[in-house]
């Protein structure tokens, strides 16, 4: 079995769909389930015996702690985390809270479970921690993409307890031996995507009729990954990475955030034209930046390509029509996640105490 923190978000949920889909091995889900963890994204598991879910904060040493012992996982994938730079800027103590100060309660309460297992199962056990390009900063427009060896210069809240929750990780293991593992991902998209992040906002807004804000002139570039990649990426690192490394896992895809609008709006157009014949383009607003905005990001993805031997499935062509037609077909998940009705799911469907 292996232990899953945050699997009820985004990138937690698909990992843990793809993994079941694929595996036999159970995974035990732990979500805390706030505003971004959806269990309606795991609905198609609700009679699976390979999934157990446990809500509850991976900063609960006694709740962690009990799970450990009674499930032994093999491995912790970690990927609990306040995520979106804007909530950051407005509530960065939320941020301090769960990305700093709870994964460092992970990471003791994970030391002291690994501490009592047999050699065999020390020497076999991962933890696998989920983190961001964002902690290395911004880029300027020739620069170089960021590689593993990329000083670290966090700009937003966000980024910055980030950063220190990698420093922890790492501490981890030079420290005690933990044998961890980190990932810096680029932005992701794909299904199952809160729509507070751009790709499925301008989505959303646009199938309602709204504006599609872009921040500033729209000419922040980053490096897109569909979800379903990073999640063999991590299944990648997860069997063959090397304790102590890093793995940078980018898609190659570099867009400008207005060029990235205007994809969107072109692929609605062809797939669900507007009744008065009109363009998406037309909903299109230049809004006021936020404070700090990074300029450019990218991955260099060199090392786990030539290391583990992973590379992207999807081209950002194929990913973003996937994303944009996932969407268009769950209309009633749309409704679900504005409305939150969502947050009902729990308490309809797993009523178990942990």
């Amino acid at each position: 079995m292996i232990l899953v923190t945050g699997g009820a978000g985004f990138i937690g949920s698909n990992f843990v769909l793809d993994w079941l889909a694929q595996s036999d091995e159970p995974i035990l889900n732990l979500d805390k389930l706030t505003y971004a963890g959806n269990l309606e994204n795991l609905c198609s598991l609700q009679n699976n015996p390979g999934h157990i879910f446990v809500q509850g904060d991976m900063g609960n040493d006694q709740l962690l702690g009990t799970l450990l012992v009674r499930h032994t996982p093999r491995a912790i994938v970690n990927f609990a985390a306040e995520s979106h730079v804007d909530r950051s800027i407005h509530s960065p103590n939320d941020f301090v809270q769960t990305n700093i100060v709870s994964t460092f309660q992970l990471l003791e309460t994970t030391r002291a479970y690994w501490n009592t297992l047999p050699t065999q199962a020390q020497k076999a056990f991962r933890f696998l921690h989920i983190s961001t390009d964002e902690v290395y900063g911004s880029l300027d427009k020739d620069d170089p993409a960021f590689t593993e060896q990329h000083r670290y210069a966090p700009n937003s809240p966000y980024s910055a307890s980030k950063a220190a929750s990698d420093h922890l990780v790492r501490a981890a293991h030079h420290t005690y031996g933990l044998p961890t593992l980190t990932t810096h991902c680029s932005n992701n998209y794909g299904p199952y995507h809160f729509p507070e992040k751009l790709i499925p906002l301008m989505i959303v807004n646009a199938l309602a009729d709204k504006p599609l804000p872009v921040y500033g002139d729209g000419l922040q570039v980053r490096d897109w990954l569909y979800v379903k990649d990073h999640c063999s990426a991590l299944r990648r690192v997860l069997h063959a990475g090397t304790p102590g490394q890093t793995y940078n896992i980018g898609g190659g895809n570099e867009r400008t955030n207005i060029e990235l609008v205007h994809t969107i709006c072109t692929l609605l157009d062809k797939l669900h034209p507007k009744k008065d014949g009109q363009s998406y383009q037309t909903q299109i607003r230049f809004v006021t930046d936020r404070p700090g905005h990074d300029r450019r990001y990218a991955i260099n993805a060199e090392k786990i390509e030539r290391e583990l031997g992973w590379k992207p499935a999807e081209t950002f062509e194929t990913g973003i029509r996937k994303t944009v037609q996932w969407y268009l077909d769950h209309s009633e998940w749309i409704e679900h996640v504005q409305t939150g009705s969502y947050r009902a799911w729990i308490e309809k469907h797993y009523t178990e105490p942990a």
